[in-house]
């Protein structure tokens, strides 16, 4: 007896000395979309601070498919020891009532939803078109014929299309790609006319003049785009909607060391106050939040219940949010 109780205890303590060491080794980012787009972005401007304060590399890969949901269900197979860190946007919000997958961030833990984004419509510089007006009279004129940029069901494209075509019943013809970085350089290209995407994605294409604003998705002006009006003003029915925009977040598997996941939420937060992310974050058009936690956890459930409404309200879910108990908002 004497010998397995202190067998038990030179366990325990191995086990909490190699909690407390945490980052042993070098970890994995797991980026859910395609290298250029916002995600990334976000990512790869973060975490080298993150990498500097753990005192370890972190290895981000790019691991697109599935409208994210190839790079989420590959963390949450790999084991819960903080070591594969998930880095993706609001699209695994979206999942369960969209039949992509069977989990979302609720069943994860939160690192730090770092930051969030206003969407904009763009278009290609010679469409026919100047603003969101202009946008659905030809739309409506010509149905079927605008071709539309889509980052998959569930995301930022798929939900403004949403709020749109509740609000004017237009017709347009949706073109997938893996994130918004493939989608804006296809816009560029003429292969499609007009894409709803996060401001800070394409905000150095429009100030370059590759491409134009022709619709700004909020209540209000925005400093950054100083002649376009808000979508309210035009379609007050967005109003129902708005605020509303993607995020961007760190996180880990569900059973992380409570040691590891300390470790890291106090990397990022202190990341996200260097004062180089915090520029390009403004520069880009994006609200910074860092929130982990209770915190986090709140956005995230208020987030999915909008979503997830909206999505199932617009007709492309495959569940009703009542079978997962998301409440509609009040």
């Amino acid at each position: 007896m004497k010998k397995t109780i202190i067998t038990a205890l030179a366990a325990l303590t191995l086990s909490a000395t190699a909690a407390a060491e945490f980052p042993e080794k070098d970890l994995q980012g797991i980026i859910q979309w395609g290298a250029g787009g916002s995600t990334d972005t976000v990512m790869r401007s973060v975490t080298p601070h993150a990498e500097d304060i753990l005192g370890r590399d972190i290895i981000m890969t790019n691991k697109t498919g599935g409208v994210g949901a190839i790079a989420t269900k590959y963390v949450n197979a790999m084991k819960a020891d903080g070591y594969t860190l998930l880095m993706g946007a609001e699209n695994p919000q979206m999942y369960k009532v969209l039949g992509l997958a069977d989990i979302d961030y609720g069943d994860m833990i939160p690192i730090n939803v770092l930051a969030r984004g206003i969407p904009i419509f763009v278009a290609r510089n010679d469409a026919p078109y100047n603003n969101m007006k202009e946008l659905v009279e030809y739309a409506k004129a010509h149905p079927g014929e605008v071709k539309t940029g889509s980052t998959g069901p569930g995301g930022l494209t798929s939900i403004v299309l949403a709020m749109l075509k509740a609000q004017t019943e237009v017709d347009f013809t949706g073109v997938p790609y893996d994130g918004d970085g493939p989608a804006l350089t296809a816009l560029q290209g003429g292969a499609i006319d007009v894409m709803p995407a996060v401001l800070g994605a394409a905000i150095e294409h429009v100030k370059a003049g590759r491409m134009k604003v022709i619709g700004l998705v909020d209540t209000q002006a925005n400093p950054l785009l100083p002649d376009t009006a808000p979508i309210t003003d035009t379609f007050p029915g967005f109003n129902s909607y708005l605020p509303w925009g993607p995020f961007f977040g760190v996180f880990v598997k569900q059973g992380t060391p409570d040691e590891a996941v300390e470790k890291l939420v106090a990397a990022y937060a202190k990341a996200a106050e260097h004062p180089d992310f915090k520029d390009l974050m403004d520069k880009r058009g994006f609200t910074i939040m860092s929130l982990s936690g209770d915190s986090a956890k709140q956005f995230l459930d208020n987030y999915r219940s909008v979503s997830s409404w909206i999505v199932y309200d617009g007709g492309f879910a495959k569940h009703s949010p009542e079978e997962f108990g998301i409440k509609r908002p009040e």
